[in-house]
């Protein structure tokens, strides 16, 4: 079965609505286009949310990762386009995405951009 790129972000039912859980997922496969040279830029992305309703769904994550590769974007545009892409299908009480673009000209780039609900406030942090 073949799969195309797409823009359609797809969400399932938080299973544990009344908990804050961490749901963490690292891409290691990023790529967009250099607006300037047309060369690849490469890149990890690391999220990290807490869903509130809605959980992101990983297929049509990777889908619509997928579709950047043949877009030119500067390393905030796109980060920050992908965080409120995100935000808008799934509304998570707490997201972040740290995008670590790989050297290029000797200059590395990591670009970490977040989004909370106004009136969520996390839990303590336990630590054991």
């Amino acid at each position: 079965m073949s799969y195309q790129p797409n823009k359609v972000l797809e969400v399932f039912d938080n299973p544990k609505i009344e908990r804050d859980f961490i749901i963490q997922i690292n891409m290691p496969e990023f790529t967009c286009l250099c607006p300037k040279t047309g060369q690849p830029d490469f890149a990890t992305l690391h999220f990290a949310y807490i869903a509130d309703k809605a959980c992101i769904e990983l297929k049509s994550l990777k889908m619509y990762i997928w579709l950047y590769r043949n877009e030119g974007a500067f390393h905030e545009a796109v980060t920050n386009q992908i965080l409120d892409d995100l935000v808008q299908v799934s509304n998570p009480r707490f997201i972040r995405l740290k995008a670590i673009f790989n050297i290029r000209g000797g200059v590395y780039t990591t670009i970490i951009t977040e989004h909370k609900q106004k009136n969520w406030t996390p839990k303590a942090k336990v630590d054991l």
